[in-house]
């Protein structure tokens, strides 16, 4: 790896870590912001929701803008953006003024993600790409399982603002390192903004998810629940059909003409879901039902980090060379049985006992998915459209996320409790398996290719 490889994966993996971070950091905090804000469960999965809805709808929009204005453009003007809006969101003095800020801070995080990831592969090829994206995979997922731990700390501490008001530190660090980053060549000519894609894209999410989160207050029958559904699933269905038909789509939806791409993307919906979801009642369960506190609770996801930084990296190089099948489809069983196990944990909850050998499956079945799936995905399609690729599969991955923790309160009830959190467990596990058994049935191995010279990797197609 050159010097400036090893710059632009540094900044690849800190643009993204944000981004990931301040995704899971937020679940331990739940508890403590309900309590001071109040709202209670819907609150709380509005705090997710609100971040997610907003980055999975734009995401879409970010990725072409990547690919037009520039990746490391692109990058800066969403690391200030998230610098603001985290300081927004540490400030909120109401449950509405922090979700408000939360959808604006998920707006920094659509620039964030799809241009870190697209900076690596406009830089790497064949094996060398799946090592360069097995070590962002790693440190992405490790921000995304250690940000409890992180978060605990800071809320017993001291309080649940500073989980946003630490955002500074890496943010400020990447800035720095950014200003020592070449732009990558990229395509001629004027960006389009795909407005009304993006418009009914905002709506078709929104609707469906506002109706699921609130339908345990007003019920289905109520039209303040069946009218937004109603009116998403439709503006859904107008936002694929204008994608088929616009001149500059922000979904080009010929890229899932391409096998690998659009069955990586099918299974990225039940490992995403089972993930967000899983992850999100873990820490909600642990201090609500379980006892533990905030710290505690982030403490336990720590051996899933552990199972990331050892394996991620090693799994990326290895789909690499023998192609993302065969991880991706054993590593969603490893994790689904991790998660499985998790329906042993019943109060009196013991650590040792329960926790730590499902948690443990769960970090190391992640590690053997996630960087085969992100290759298989972006190494099928043609590098000049990495950028958007890589929105579209993020942009799958959170939408899986927020529909499933928008569901939270049809599978556990309006209170979480021992059984609705062994529900839980056990779609999530189920939403694993089918991600496994989906990429067993779909992905087809590609011909290998030798690692390009340095030289050339750089080079638009």
């Amino acid at each position: 790896m050159t010097p400036s490889q090893r710059r632009i994966l540094v900044v690849a993996i800190l643009s993204s870590f944000v981004a990931f971070l301040d995704g899971s950091i937020i679940n331990v905090a739940l508890p403590a912001i309900s309590r001071e804000l109040g709202g209670g469960l819907a609150l709380q999965q509005w705090v997710v929701d609100g971040y997610l809805l907003s980055l999975g709808a734009l995401i879409l929009v970010a990725g072409s803008l990547s690919d037009t204005f520039g990746r490391v453009r692109v990058l800066r003007a969403g690391l200030l953006w998230f610098g603001i809006t985290s300081l927004a969101c540490g400030l909120a003095p109401t449950g509405v003024v922090l979700v408000i800020a939360r959808l604006l801070q998920g707006v920094a995080a659509a620039l964030l993600v799809p241009s870190s990831l697209a900076l690596i592969t406009s830089r790497f090829s064949g094996v060398a790409q799946g090592k360069a994206i097995g070590a962002w995979t790693g440190w992405t997922g490790v921000a995304g399982i250690a940000g409890p731990l992180l978060g605990g700390i800071l809320v017993d501490s001291s309080s649940w603002r500073l989980v946003f008001f630490i955002n500074v530190i890496p943010i400020a660090v990447t800035m720095f390192l950014l200003r020592r980053v070449e732009e990558p060549a990229r395509p001629a000519g004027r960006a389009r903004v795909d407005v009304r894609g993006a418009v009914l894209a905002v709506v078709g999410l929104g609707g469906p998810v506002f109706a699921l989160i609130e339908q345990g207050r007003f019920g289905w029958a109520s039209p303040v629940v069946y009218l937004p559904m109603a009116v998403g699933l439709v503006s859904f269905a107008a936002f694929v059909w204008w994608e088929a038909r616009a001149p500059q789509p922000m979904m080009p939806l010929g890229l899932f003409r391409v096998r690998n791409f659009a069955v990586g993307n099918i299974a990225t919906v039940g490992i995403y879901a089972a993930l967000n979801l899983g992850f999100f009642l873990f820490a909600l369960y642990l201090q609500e039902v379980g006892g533990f506190s905030a710290t505690l609770a982030g403490f336990a996801g720590i051996p899933a980090t552990v199972m990331m930084i050892l394996f991620a990296t090693t799994f990326g190089t290895l789909a690499g060379r023998y192609g993302p099948r065969l991880f991706m489809t054993v590593g969603p069983f490893v994790a689904g049985t991790g998660f499985l196990i998790l329906l042993t944990a019943v109060p009196p909850v013991d650590f040792w006992l329960h926790v730590l050998p499902g948690i443990v499956l769960v970090g190391l079945g992640l590690s053997i998915t996630v960087a085969p799936l992100t290759s298989a995905v972006l190494g099928s399609i043609h590098p000049g459209q990495a950028g958007i690729g890589s929105a579209v599969n993020n942009a799958v991955a959170r939408v899986a996320g927020l529909i499933a923790i928008a569901m939270t309160g049809t599978i556990v009830g309006s209170t979480l409790d021992v059984a609705g959190f062994q529900r839980a467990m056990v779609v999530v596990a189920a939403l694993m398996f089918a991600g496994g058994i989906v990429s067993w049935l779909g992905i087809r191995t590609p011909a290998p290719t030798s690692d390009a010279p340095a030289a050339a990797i750089g080079e638009p197609a």
